[in-house]
Order: C-alpha cells, then sequence, then structure tokens
C-alpha cells in the first residue's frame, strides 16, 4: 500500500457524544485517499476510545490524562515514525468545520508542489471569510493581549493564537516531536512565538468553527479562562527570555 502523505490527528478526551459524527464526515472527505486518521484517546472516561474503534480508525489510548499537549505530541512521534510529510490537528468535538481540511492542505502544498509554502498554517476566527461563535469578553481580551505579544516579540501579525486548528510540514512537526520543544501543559500562544522565533513560517487561513454541541472545553469557566490567560502569558515570557538568553550567548561567542 502506498505511503500517505497527510496525517490528521484528532486528540480526544471524554468526546464520546462527538467524535462518532465527526469521524463519519472525515471518512467522506475529498482527502482520504492523502490522509491517514489518527486519534489519541487521552485517558477518556467514557467509551470515545470504542467509539473510534467502532469507526475503524486508528486509536492511541492513554493510559490515563495526560493533557492536551501530551496527547498532540503523541501524535507528532507518531508522525515521524510513519515518515508522514504533513500533519493536521483538528478538534474531536465537531466544532472545526472539514472545509478547514481543504484550506490547510491548499495553504501547505500537500498535495501540489508549492513554492514558499509556510512550515505551519493556523486555521483564524477572525479572517475575512472566516465563521464563528460569539466568545466570552475574558478570552477575547486574552486572545488581543496574545496579538500584542507576538506582534512585540517577533514582528509577526497573527490573529488567533489559541486555535487548536493547524497544519504543519514534516520540518515543524518533527521539532515538535523531539523531547523538550514542545509545551505539553499550555501549547499555544507560547509554541507560536517559540517557532516564529526560531524562524518557521506561519500563515493563517479564515477557519470555520461552530459552538460545542456536547461536552465540556478544557477552558470552561471563568476560572479556569483567567488561570490558563495568565500562565500562558508566564510561558511566552519564558520562551522569550530563554530565546533572548540564548541570541546573547551567540553574539558574545561571535565577538
Amino acid at each position: 500500500m502506498e505511503q500517505k502523505q497527510i496525517l490528521l490527528i484528532i486528540p480526544a478526551y471524554n468526546e464520546a457524544e462527538s467524535i462518532e459524527k465527526v469521524l463519519i464526515n472525515v471518512k467522506k472527505h475529498r482527502l482520504i485517499p492523502y490522509m491517514d486518521v489518527l486519534v489519541i484517546d487521552d485517558g477518556s472516561l467514557d467509551d470515545t476510545a470504542q467509539k473510534v474503534k467502532n469507526q475503524g480508525v486508528k486509536v492511541i489510548s492513554q493510559v490515563f490524562n495526560m493533557g492536551y499537549g501530551v496527547a498532540l505530541q503523541t501524535g507528532y512521534k507518531y508522525a515521524v515514525e510513519h515518515r508522514y510529510e504533513y500533519v493536521i490537528q483538528m478538534d474531536a468535538d465537531g466544532q472545526h468545520d472539514l472545509v478547514n481540511l481543504d484550506r490547510i492542505c491548499e495553504k501547505l502544498g500537500c498535495l501540489t508542489e508549492k513554492e514558499n509554502a509556510p512550515d505551519i498554517v493556523v486555521g483564524s476566527r477572525f479572517l475575512e471569510g472566516s465563521q464563528s461563535f460569539k466568545m466570552s469578553k475574558l478570552k477575547m481580551i486574552a486572545i488581543h493581549i496574545f496579538r500584542i505579544v507576538v506582534a512585540h516579540t517577533t514582528g509577526c501579525k497573527l490573529t488567533d493564537l489559541t486555535s487548536g486548528l493547524q497544519g504543519m510540514n514534516k520540518k515543524a512537526f518533527s521539532y515538535y516531536a523531539q523531547y523538550q520543544n514542545f509545551d505539553t501543559k499550555y501549547p499555544d500562544l507560547n509554541m507560536l512565538v517559540q517557532m516564529l522565533l526560531l524562524g518557521f513560517e506561519i500563515q493563517e487561513i479564515p477557519a470555520i468553527m461552530y459552538e460545542r454541541v456536547a461536552g465540556v472545553s478544557m477552558h470552561a469557566g471563568l476560572l479556569k479562562a483567567g488561570k490558563y490567560m495568565i500562565l500562558m502569558s508566564l510561558s511566552t515570557l519564558k520562551v522569550y527570555l530563554l530565546y533572548r538568553k540564548k541570541r546573547i550567548k551567540e553574539i558574545e561567542k561571535r565577538g
């Protein structure tokens, strides 16, 4: 059997109410002849893993709940081991319209050779042509602050720094798969800042997203959202300071 180019990674935790419908739709998608699907069941307490198996889709089940970032990195390691060229990641809750897969694939040049293709593509809810659900004021404030942070630290203007909808080439996901290169606690804004500072190119595409109809978001609730905003800011600051420290050492060596 010919090696497929793309691996679709779907992290899932207690998504038994949504995952089956998501997979049924994914298996009908036009990219399926070129794409394998991998669900990482992050120690779900419900029958998420069984629902995935019922659809004949590959599932890796973590022994216990290790977190969203660990689930993603498990997928990146699998992609490296099985020699995929591209990874696309999307949520298991049905929030991401499958048209986004086409847009990411086109931007990355997955099926056709494309000059100057970016290393990472992020699905944005805030570009012209996007469609999304209403977000809380606190989350919108956080996103606005994150935009300022990215622009100030990297000079790059990105609009959606907490999007779980992303695609990346082998260079990017191979880097993420390595030990200590990927923040498994809060892999959002800080990882984008890190990759930009390292010289990876990141571009956005307009994304279509829907409101969750089942299950609970990992950032649900005022306290969780506030904690996430603080920890993400601190983690991003750490990334930036480490980069500055490294650059200073390089300059001192050359001097």
